[in-house]
C-alpha cells in the first residue's frame, strides 16, 4: 500500500530474487517509518505526562510554601505580642535577675527583657517629648520585665493561667497585656487559616484528578499492547509492573524539576521581600520539597496501578468504545 503506480510498474519489470529483495527493502522501509512514527507518539506522550505531573506538584508547592510562611508569619505575630511585668520599686536587682532567669527556662517564654527605672523614664520622656522626671523631681516609674511568650501560648486563656503564676510572686506588682488585641489577632489568624485549609483541600483534590486523567489517557494509548499481552498468557502483574516502574520514574522526574522550581521561586521571593528570611526554617523546606518529590511518585504509581488495572478486567469489546 505504499508503493506508488510508477514504483509498481518498476517492480513489474523486476524478476525474481530482485523483485523479492526490493519488496523486501520497500516493506521494511514502510515498517521503520510506522515505526519511528510511534516511538515519537511514545516519546511525547511522556513528555506531555511528565509536563502534566510536574505543573501540578508545582501548584500544589506554592500552595504549601504559601501555607509554611502564613504559619511562620502567625507564629511571628504571636511571638511580638509583649506581656509586660511591673514589679514592685524597692525589689532588688538580685531578685530581678534570678526572676529572669527562671523565666527563660520557663516553658512558655521564648524571651525576656529588663527595662530598669532609668530606662522607662527614658522611654516615656521619648514618647511625651518631654521630661517629665525633671518636672516631676523624681522617678516614679517601677522596673519592669518585657517577656514574649512562645507562639502556642500566646491567647487570653494560656496568658490568663500565665498570669496567674505571676503574680504569686510577691514582688510583681501587675502583669499588664493587650486582650483584645490577642483576640482580634487569634481570631484573623483562625480566619486565614480555615480558608486556605478548604482552598488546599479543593486543590488537592483537583491534583489527584488530573494526575489520574493523564496517566490514564497515556495507558490508554497502549490498550491493546495490554490486550496483547494478556492473549499470550501473561500474569496480570507482569503486565503491570512495567507500566508502574515507568510511571513511577515520570513521577520522579517531574517531583525534581518541580522542587527545582519551587527552590528557584522561592530564591526570586526572597530577592523581592528579604525579610522572607527571618521566617524560613531550612530543615522544615527540606522536609517539604522532599514530600512533594514522593507524593508525585505516589500519584503516579497508584494512577497507573488503576488506570492498568481497569484496561486489565475490560472486555475486547470496549476496547474500541472507550
Amino acid at each position: 500500500m505504499y508503493l506508488t503506480f510508477s514504483n509498481v510498474s518498476q517492480t513489474s519489470r523486476l524478476t525474481g530474487s530482485n523483485k523479492i529483495f526490493l519488496l523486501s527493502c520497500r516493506r521494511n522501509q514502510a515498517f521503520m517509518a510506522e515505526e519511528n512514527l510511534r516511538k515519537r507518539r511514545l516519546r511525547a506522550s511522556y513528555v506531555t505526562s511528565i509536563i502534566s505531573i510536574m505543573l501540578v506538584l508545582y501548584m500544589l508547592g506554592l500552595l504549601g510554601l504559601i501555607i509554611l510562611h502564613g504559619r511562620k508569619l502567625s507564629d511571628y505575630a504571636r511571638e511580638n505580642i509583649n506581656v509586660t511585668v511591673i514589679l514592685k520599686q524597692d525589689v532588688s536587682d538580685d531578685i530581678i535577675q534570678t526572676f529572669r532567669q527562671r523565666l527563660d527556662k520557663s516553658e512558655f517564654v521564648k524571651a525576656s527583657r529588663f527595662i530598669t527605672r532609668d530606662e522607662a523614664a527614658q522611654e516615656l520622656t521619648k514618647d511625651l517629648g518631654e521630661d517629665f522626671v525633671q518636672f516631676l523631681g523624681y522617678n516614679p516609674l517601677p522596673p519592669s520585665l518585657d517577656l514574649q511568650l512562645k507562639s502556642e501560648y500566646a491567647n487570653t486563656d494560656s496568658i490568663a493561667k500565665i498570669e496567674h503564676v505571676l503574680m504569686d510572686n510577691k514582688f510583681v506588682k501587675e502583669v499588664v497585656y493587650q486582650k483584645s488585641m490577642i483576640d482580634e489577632l487569634n481570631n484573623n489568624i483562625n480566619k486565614i487559616s480555615l480558608v486556605i485549609l478548604g482552598f488546599s483541600l479543593i486543590l488537592l483534590l483537583i491534583a489527584i484528578i488530573l494526575i489520574h486523567n493523564t496517566i490514564r489517557l497515556s495507558v490508554y494509548a497502549r490498550r491493546f499492547i495490554i490486550r496483547s499481552m494478556q492473549l499470550v498468557g501473561a500474569t496480570e502483574s507482569f503486565i503491570r509492573w512495567p507500566f508502574i516502574f515507568r510511571s513511577i520514574i515520570h513521577g520522579a522526574y517531574a517531583g525534581v524539576i518541580a522542587v527545582l522550581l519551587l527552590t528557584g521561586t522561592l530564591l526570586l521571593a526572597q530577592q523581592h521581600i528579604p525579610e522572607l528570611v527571618k521566617l524560613q526554617d531550612f530543615r522544615q523546606f527540606g522536609i517539604f520539597f522532599g514530600l512533594v518529590f514522593l507524593i508525585g511518585i505516589f500519584l503516579s504509581g497508584i494512577s497507573t496501578y488503576f488506570a492498568v488495572r481497569r484496561f486489565l478486567k475490560m472486555r475486547s469489546d470496549n476496547m474500541y468504545m472507550h
